[in-house]
């Protein structure tokens, strides 16, 4: 399968999810307005919508239908937008661009920042709970996947990656300790999602097993492609600031073992990744093949 199909389905699927955001998140007359625009300035600003794909496609390639996963898939992208709007604040990485246009809080300052990443950190739970009660999906699977959510966004997740790499800001930082912040700064929502999607497919404990242990590969390879792409892409490609984790005197991969090891380790967990999927039962070939592909894309991404 080629580049191409692969950004094909991605584009159906961060279509499908515009229009859904766009409707659990309007724009309504009220007192709070400021909250709602600021939240929907970073939430509908487009991005790669990469998070909500996982959702669906690991819900379809485990048997599942990826529309039916559609909720989900957009409560993980704003539990996501949440992180981003708080990353960007003046009291973590104070960076003034994302997604192309200011950041929330130099477009709506920063209170107005900070309650819009509340807001978007909340909503993700009455989505979901409301799906399962609506039987949009089974009360079963909308309990795992808050408990899922919560384990992977919380404090031994993304916020604790978040915490550990304040702390660390302006240090330098071994190995062991970056690993550490990407596998729960980054990897952990990355994880959520293509292990969500698998639980809404209805997939057995040693199918999300497996998932778990390739997405726990696709985050760091991710990571680390983030760190690579600060060093060489441009700002106008990224639609962020480069070289921000040299501003702010952050250790990265790179930092730590150099540009061409960084790559080196993109591809070795790359085929780490692969080679559990090689394994995994209850997916057919092709759709092993479309996977392959779709995983490969993320993580070679230019942008």
């Amino acid at each position: 399968m080629d580049k191409e199909t692969v950004r094909e389905q991605l584009r159906d699927y961060a279509e499908m999810t515009e229009r859904a955001i766009d409707s659990y998140l309007p724009e309504t007359e009220c007192l709070q307005k400021n909250v709602i625009l600021a939240a929907r300035h970073s939430l509908t600003a487009g991005g790669k919508r990469l998070r909500p794909a996982l959702v669906m496609e690991f819900c379809r390639v485990s048997g599942g239908e990826a529309a039916s996963a559609l909720p989900v898939a957009c409560a993980i992208e704003m539990m996501h937008t949440f992180s981003l709007i708080h990353d960007d604040l003046p009291c973590m990485d104070n960076d003034d661009m994302r997604r192309g246009r200011p950041s929330c809080h130099k477009a709506f300052g920063e209170a107005n920042a900070l309650l819009a990443g509340d807001a978007l950190a909340i909503l993700p739970g009455e989505i979901i709970a409301k799906a399962g009660l609506k039987g949009t999906i089974s009360q079963g699977a909308a309990l795992k996947i808050i408990s899922l959510l919560g384990e992977q966004a919380g404090i031994f997740g993304m916020i604790g990656g978040q915490v550990v790499d304040v702390k660390s800001s302006g240090k330098k930082i071994d190995g062991e300790k970056l690993e550490f912040i990407y596998r729960l700064k980054t990897g952990a929502l990355i994880e959520a999602s293509m292990m969500i999607g698998a639980v809404l497919a209805g997939a057995d404990d040693e199918c999300v097993q497996a998932v778990e242990e390739i997405a726990a590969k696709v985050g760091m390879a991710f990571q680390i492609q983030d760190d690579i792409l600060d060093v060489i892409s441009t700002t106008e490609v990224l639609g962020k600031p480069v070289h921000s984790d040299e501003k702010n005197e952050k250790t990265t991969w790179v930092t730590v073992y150099g540009l061409e090891q960084a790559k080196k380790d993109v591809a070795e967990y790359s085929e780490e990744a692969m080679a559990i999927l090689a394994q995994m039962t209850g997916v057919t070939e092709p759709e092993k093949s479309f996977l392959y592909d779709f995983v490969e894309y993320l993580i070679h991404r230019n942008k």
